[in-house]
């Protein structure tokens, strides 16, 4: 699947409607985007906690070929695996807070609701959970292979580092507006779904 492909599917998916959302619909809908939450938000804990593995064993790998004097890149697997941690951590919270098929449908879209408020503040502190450790794990292992090879001068290093700063800062900002278009409005959904629910 090439870029056209993603843009051609990103662009068929409805985005929320928000407080403008069809009651009807909100409730002829609310099964099927639970259970599609459920499976994004699992597809998602599974992959970067494999990612994380992966990338720690490639950190161990370079700290192995460099010997004592890699051993920063210690310090590097440990952020990793502190990332990785917490996506476990996540799967082990999601899958305490599951709710049976017969759970009232009031419980579930609370259920719901928290989730994606919780799912909203993780996205709004990208740099403090992710992007911070991430970026300065490969930082570490970065400037710890250049200190072994003096053939890497300062131009490709500010060259790699304005090129790493701007592709996480391009991460925050894609999940900034997914907080913005996706879960805002889907939240506002489900405050009035709810509202409908409790009103006499």
């Amino acid at each position: 699947m090439n870029l056209h492909d993603f843009e051609a599917v990103w662009k068929r998916q409805e985005l929320p409607r928000g407080a403008e959302a069809d009651l009807a619909t909100l409730h002829a809908t609310f099964a099927t985007k639970n259970r599609k939450l459920a499976a994004t938000l699992l597809v998602r804990d599974l992959a970067e906690a494999s990612a994380g593995v992966v990338g720690a064993l490639a950190f161990a790998f370079i700290w192995w070929k460099h010997g004592r004097a890699g051993w920063p890149i210690g310090v590097a697997i440990v952020l990793v695996l502190g990332v990785t941690g917490f996506f476990v951590r996540e799967r082990i919270r999601a899958h305490g807070r599951r709710l049976g098929a017969d759970a009232p449908l009031l419980t579930k879209l609370e259920a719901d609701l928290t989730e994606l408020r919780h799912q909203r503040r993780l996205l709004l502190a990208i740099w403090r959970w992710y992007l911070g450790p991430i970026g300065a794990a490969v930082a570490i292992v970065t400037l710890t292979i250049a200190h072994s090879r003096p053939y890497v001068d300062g131009i490709f290093l500010g060259g790699y580092f304005t090129f790493s700063g701007l592709l996480f800062w391009a991460i925050a900002w894609m999940n900034r507006r997914a907080v913005r278009k996706q879960l805002d409005p889907r939240i506002a959904e489900l405050e009035k779904l709810k509202a409908d629910f409790i009103s006499p």
